[in-house]
This record gives C-alpha cells, sequence and structure tokens, in this order.
C-alpha cells in the first residue's frame, strides 16, 4: 500500500516534470543555409540578435556555404536527411525543383505571405501561382554605377540612349585616364547578367518580350533579342587591353581603385564600392535604344526563405519565416544591405543615397525579371548557362551576336516545346 504522503511527492515530482517539459521544448536552434556568405556578418550582428530577442528561446544558426558550391551541398544535405531548418532560396526554377521533389514545405497557409503580391511570391510560387514555398526577401536592381568625380573632371553628363552611351564611352577612351567600362569575358555570368540581362529588356520590351519567348511567340534569333548582343559587342572596344582575361572580382576592383570609370553593375555592388572607393559614385539605369523609348529595368527577384520540410522544429521555423515577412525584416535587410530591395507590401526607408538612386528607376522605368530564369532553364542544355557563354563570346569577339543567338535558341529548341510544363 502507498502512503499518502509518497504519492503526494510522487504526484508533486510528476507536475513538475510536466511543467519542465515544455520549457525544455522551447530552448530550439534553427540553422539557417544559405549561398550568401559575404552576409555572415549582418546576420550576426544584426538581423540575429533582433529576432532572438523577440523569440526568447529561439537560436539561429547562419550556416552559409560558398556560392558555386551552394547548390550541389545543398541538394547533398538534403538527400542525406542533413539540411538546416530553413533554406535560403534561389528564385525560380532551381528552387521549384526543390519543392516538387519534396524538400521544401507548401507556405499558403504562412500568415505573413500575405504581405507580398504576386510578382514578388513569382519567384518561389507553384506555375500556376497557388502555393508559395519561399518567403520573399528581395530583389536587386541592374544598371551602372560610375565614378562622379571622373565624369565631373571630364565634363561628362548620365546618357539616357545608347547613342549618348556610346558618346560617353569615347570621351572616356579619348582622353586616356581611365578604362571606359569596367567588364571581363572570363567569368561568363559577368557577360549576361551585366551586360545581356542588363540593356536587352528595352530592346525585347521587358515582360512582353520574356513572356513571349516562353509561348513561343518570340525567338533569340527575333531582331528584339539579336540587338542587344551586338551592342555588347561593342563593349569590347572599351573594356581596356586586358578585358579578355579579367575576371569578375578584376573587374570590381579596376573600378574602386579608380582605373575605370563606368561599371556595368547590380545594386549588390553598393555596400561594397562604397567601402572601398575613396571617389564619389553615381548610377544611372540602362540607356534606351533612342529618345522617347520606355525605359526598362532587370528588377529580378534574387533571394527568398523558406522551410525544410524535414525539420523537426517546423513551429519555429515558421515563426521565423513571418518574421522575415515582417516590415521590421524589410527594413533590417534593405538598410544593412543597400542594394538588396524588400519584396513586401510594407514601405521601407532606405537610408543609402546611392541604393535610393536605383529604386527610383521603379518609378520611370518598367521592370522585369531576367529571361533565362522562369521555365526556359529547366531542361538541358540549361538555357542560363548557355546564355552565360554566347554572352561571354560575344563580348570577346570570338562569335558573331547572330552565331550566337543561333546557337542559343537552337539549344533552347532541342528540348523545349511552348506548354510542355502546362498542368
Amino acid at each position: 500500500m502507498i502512503s499518502k504522503s509518497r504519492l503526494l511527492c510522487t504526484s508533486a515530482g510528476l507536475a513538475l516534470a510536466l511543467t519542465a517539459t515544455p520549457l525544455l521544448a522551447q530552448d530550439v536552434t534553427l540553422t539557417i543555409e544559405s549561398w550568401r556568405n559575404d552576409d555572415l556578418t549582418i546576420w550576426q550582428n544584426t538581423l540575429i540578435p533582433a529576432f532572438e530577442e523577440a523569440n526568447p528561446g529561439i537560436t539561429l544558426n547562419f550556416a552559409p556555404t560558398a556560392p558555386t558550391e551552394y547548390n550541389a551541398a545543398l541538394n547533398a544535405k538534403l538527400d542525406a536527411g542533413s539540411a538546416g531548418d530553413l533554406i535560403t532560396c534561389r528564385p525560380f526554377d532551381a528552387s521549384l525543383a526543390l519543392f516538387e521533389a519534396g524538400y521544401l514545405a507548401p507556405l499558403d497557409d504562412l500568415e505573413g505571405i500575405s504581405n507580398f503580391s504576386d510578382v514578388a511570391k513569382s519567384a518561389w510560387n507553384t506555375d500556376d501561382g497557388s502555393t508559395p514555398f519561399c518567403v520573399p526577401m528581395a530583389s536587386v536592381i541592374h544598371g551602372f554605377i560610375y565614378n562622379a568625380d571622373a565624369f565631373a573632371e571630364l565634363g561628362l553628363e548620365e546618357p539616357t540612349t545608347e547613342e549618348e552611351f556610346f558618346a560617353v564611352l569615347d570621351a572616356i577612351k579619348e582622353d586616356g585616364t581611365y578604362i571606359p567600362l569596367a567588364i571581363g569575358a572570363v567569368d561568363q555570368w559577368e557577360s549576361a547578367s551585366m551586360g545581356y540581362h542588363n540593356i536587352g529588356p528595352a530592346y525585347w520590351a521587358g515582360e512582353e518580350g520574356r513572356l513571349a519567348l516562353i509561348s513561343g511567340e518570340a525567338k533569340f534569333t527575333d531582331e528584339e533579342w539579336t540587338e542587344p548582343l551586338r551592342v555588347l559587342a561593342r563593349w569590347g572596344e572599351y573594356a581596356g587591353d586586358g578585358y579578355l582575361a579579367q575576371t569578375y572580382p578584376d573587374s570590381q576592383n579596376l573600378f574602386t581603385l579608380g582605373r575605370a570609370a563606368i561599371f556595368p553593375a547590380g545594386s549588390w555592388e553598393i555596400a561594397l564600392f562604397e567601402e572601398q572607393a575613396d571617389f564619389e559614385l553615381g548610377a544611372f539605369p540602362p540607356p534606351v535604344p533612342a529618345e522617347g523609348d520606355t525605359c526598362y529595368i532587370s528588377d529580378h527577384n534574387d533571394i527568398g526563405i523558406g522551410m525544410n520540410a524535414a525539420t523537426e522544429h517546423p513551429e519555429e521555423a515558421r515563426a521565423f519565416l513571418n518574421w522575415v515577412a515582417s516590415a521590421e525584416f524589410a527594413s533590417l535587410y534593405a538598410n544593412a544591405l543597400p542594394g538588396f530591395f524588400g519584396l513586401s507590401s510594407d514601405p521601407v526607408t532606405i537610408e543609402n543615397e546611392l541604393a535610393n538612386e536605383f529604386v527610383s528607376w521603379r518609378e520611370t522605368c518598367e521592370s522585369t525579371i531576367r529571361p533565362t530564369y522562369a521555365i526556359l532553364s529547366r531542361g538541358t542544355p540549361n538555357l542560363e548557362n548557355d546564355n552565360w557563354l554566347h554572352a561571354s563570346n560575344v563580348l570577346a569577339g570570338t562569335e558573331t551576336p547572330e552565331e550566337a543567338a543561333a546557337a542559343i535558341q537552337s539549344g533552347l529548341e532541342s528540348w523545349y516545346t511552348p506548354g510542355m510544363f502546362d498542368e
């Protein structure tokens, strides 16, 4: 027979154990997978402290991988069941493939997802638009960053048309003090992203042209897709004697050291350039083909974050994702990383002057995304990689624009049929 005192003691111990268990369960560490290893200090010093202060019991571990290794490393971790709780998402097809493989959890019922427009969610949504699987974090905008001191020294103004752009390049080249354009042909993505995809939307009419490619109404061999390759081919005359052996970091260094006057850029360069350059910086949007033409910018959904479907802490992961969807995160991220622009509907005050210049173009230009990212890079050869290769060849002068356009179109047609992904 159990004594009353022993029963009371046992009951008290059980009650203590039951109340202690939830408290222990609240102490959770969430690991974030990312390719943005240059963001580490921003996460450690700004973003993580803000979240952890508002969410006691949840600790964040930001664990980035080198950008060039991220896709392969992440896929290996997901296959092995060792990936982090939160997955930083590349835009469009790469992340859609992870979702369709069951690695990313659906987020259609996440409260914070309502803070984003359909356009903002488009990079991390199913083709029918019904199931978002990553929270949009930021977009980047393409254009040109220039040495404002050099422009003042040479009496130059920001060009607005293609003709004015080449007149500025000619003036810089004739003076001889600066390399007109800081761009190299070694890192192929530089030629495509900073070159072809930067200036191209003004020729193929942004979203209209991109969607026409997907529907089969347009081809890369059409004039509006070939002409920007011809313009890119002319850039080689202004890129300096060593541009054929010049890497992307070389281009960055040429510009920040004051040796080149104009850098075909993405807005992600802002923080680095402001840190390293000892001259005044300016920026202008991609010049239009002719006076009176509509301005277009590549305002590209760049980075999102989703939940590993196999996480053991889904409630805590969803709490973090709702915070990423908040106005607080949008403001912290945009100001900690000037040049990465929030995609939520909440207004954000950006303190950086150059970043404000880039984002102001949304008011005067039509926005579009890089044409190779959605749908058209799901097969082999990969359209994005093909664009890299042939844009680089054009810049290097080893392939004519017409040859490059034909090769890109041939590669796409070898596997893609319009409507093949429709349900």
